[in-house]
């Protein structure tokens, strides 16, 4: 099972000093989630302090339109 969550901390124990934002974009990277999927989890790992409030729609955007390499 492809867990979000899961990856989202392995990630983020890795790099102690990378901003949630960068190991969420990691986590989902070539994974094929759902878009709904993606903002779910966006809202519940990524603190507020790393992103614009007014910019939170276009990253969720970049996020979901992201090609898998």
């Amino acid at each position: 099972m492809r867990s979000i969550q899961r990856r989202f901390k392995h990630f983020s124990k890795r790099n102690s000093l990378t901003s949630s934002l960068v190991c969420f974009r990691l986590s989902i990277d070539g994974q094929n989630f759902q878009k709904r999927t993606i903002r779910y989890w966006f809202s519940r790992l990524v603190e507020n302090d790393d992103y614009n409030k007014k910019e939170k729609y276009q990253i969720l955007r970049d996020l979901e339109n992201s090609k898998p390499p």
